[in-house]
């Protein structure tokens, strides 16, 4: 009887030991490593270390390692090499105008609709609003990225100082001339030492007025339809924009802040009392404005029949990049990071954090159950000019190869024209002409 139960006893103790060392040997498992570079900083680049690092805490399977790599190019440049090299990230954040160019990376890319069905993980593109998911998708209509930070250019403006210069301000301007009225009266008041200025040049001013007015930036619906695109930027319309702004400039109404990102720091240092720039500008206009400010929709031509309409994304999406020695856990710890990042929760709080636009209905949904729009009325706006028309074939998004390239040749182009080296009309003219010789040699890179 002794014998019996002392070997009963040793049995049980025996079992608890082997689950006892089964379970501390699951929880000392090294994770799954999951390397991700992006180009945020700052206060965007804070709230993306906190959505990894919850992640990171939601679970003990896997760990995200978020490195920042530099500007968008910067980024790109790297990762491009890290692939040749045979050592890419996991996860590359890549601008938007780099999707084509991504694109045609056959073999670098996985993309997401054939990660998330071979590691069989839950995935609804249908969630995502119709201007985010067309951009990042093939034209039958599967997913080859994972939107993220999708944003769009608005009005953001210093209400005090429309109040010095005797404007309403609870009505920024709607359209071009009301804007080049508001400056000439900010200035007269000497209001601001600054009227207008404008980050993103590129990217507001000729890709994204473009589809507001409705006219093509360049031919095969803006490059969705092929590679054998041309430019089309020295339309009149563009033209003439150009033209008002080197006149604004002569005037002493308008600022030039320099290329892409450079032009944020005179909003919200309150020295340009106007300023066209990105939703994601929200973080540090409230971090760093001393004034009471309002946002507005981007102004347009109102002559222009059919305008306004939406205004395209910007931002960035995930690309997935392979590698010889990736496996297929690796693969499923980036689904796995992509379903989280998609969680309404954590989307919504992404979009309440930082200005970027919530890229799923469900995200809106979440955010209005919180109360956020009746409590911040401005952050409607970039949703709703983002969604106000059905989108064109003009105002679909640009997918062009080597678009970066061309966003610079358009910065040199434009830079003359403001310095009175050269005519708007020759400007765009030029960069038109280098434009087209860039997107030749991708179309023959692609065609090998």
């Amino acid at each position: 009887m002794t014998r019996r139960w002392g070997g009963a006893v040793y049995a049980a103790v025996l079992a608890a030991v082997l689950v006892f060392g089964a379970a501390v040997g699951r929880a000392q498992a090294p994770r799954v490593q999951v390397e991700f570079w992006h180009a945020l900083r700052g206060p965007l680049g804070e709230a993306l270390e906190s959505i990894v690092n919850g992640f990171n805490a939601s679970q003990t399977s896997y760990r995200v390692n978020a490195t920042f790599k530099g500007s968008y190019p910067e980024t790109m440049v790297a990762a491009i090499a890290a692939f040749r090299a045979g050592n890419a990230p996991h996860i590359v954040q890549m601008f938007e105008v780099g999707t084509a160019t991504m694109m045609a990376a056959r073999g670098a890319i996985k993309p997401v609709y054939e990660l998330m069905q071979e590691t069989r993980t839950p995935f609804d593109p249908s969630v995502y609003l119709p201007a985010v998911r067309g951009y990042y998708s093939t034209p039958d209509g599967k997913m080859v990225s994972m939107p993220f930070n999708s944003s769009t250019p608005v009005l953001w403006y210093n209400k005090d100082a429309f109040r010095r210069a005797g404007l309403n301000p609870d009505r920024p301007p709607r359209t071009w001339a009301e804007l080049r009225e508001a400056a000439q009266r900010i200035r007269a008041a000497n209001a601001a030492p600054c009227g207008w200025s404008t980050a993103w040049p590129t990217w507001i001013h000729f890709e994204n007025f473009g589809a507001i007015h409705d006219v093509p930036f360049a031919t095969k619906a803006n490059g969705f339809e092929g590679t054998d695109a041309e430019l089309q930027v020295n339309a009149p319309l563009y033209v003439r924009h150009l033209e008002n702004i080197v006149q604004m400039q002569r005037e002493g109404l308008f600022k030039y802040g320099g290329r892409d990102a450079a032009g944020d720091a005179l909003g919200p240092s309150g020295e340009c009392a106007m300023l066209t720039a990105s939703s994601a500008l929200f973080a540090r206009y409230q971090r760093e404005a001393r004034f009471d400010w309002g946002v507005g929709f981007l102004p347009y031509y109102e002559d222009v029949r059919g305008a306004p309409k939406n205004s395209i994304i910007g931002g960035a999406s995930l690309w997935v990049m392979t590698s010889p020695r990736r496996t297929p856990e690796e693969y499923k710890a980036v689904a796995e990071f992509f379903r989280y990042i998609s969680n309404p929760e954590v989307s919504a709080k992404w979009h309440m954090e930082t200005g970027y636009i919530p890229i799923t209905f469900t995200a809106i949904q979440r955010a209005k159950a919180l109360g956020y729009y009746q409590r911040n009325p401005w952050a409607e706006i970039p949703i709703q000019q983002l969604t106000r028309t059905r989108p064109t074939t003009n105002s679909k998004g640009i997918r062009l190869g080597n678009m970066p390239e061309i966003r610079t040749i358009l910065y040199e182009e434009i830079e003359r024209a403001l310095q009175g080296q050269q005519s708007p009309k020759a400007a765009l003219d030029a960069a038109v002409r280098r434009g087209n010789e860039v997107l030749r040699q991708f179309q023959r890179t692609t065609a090998q």
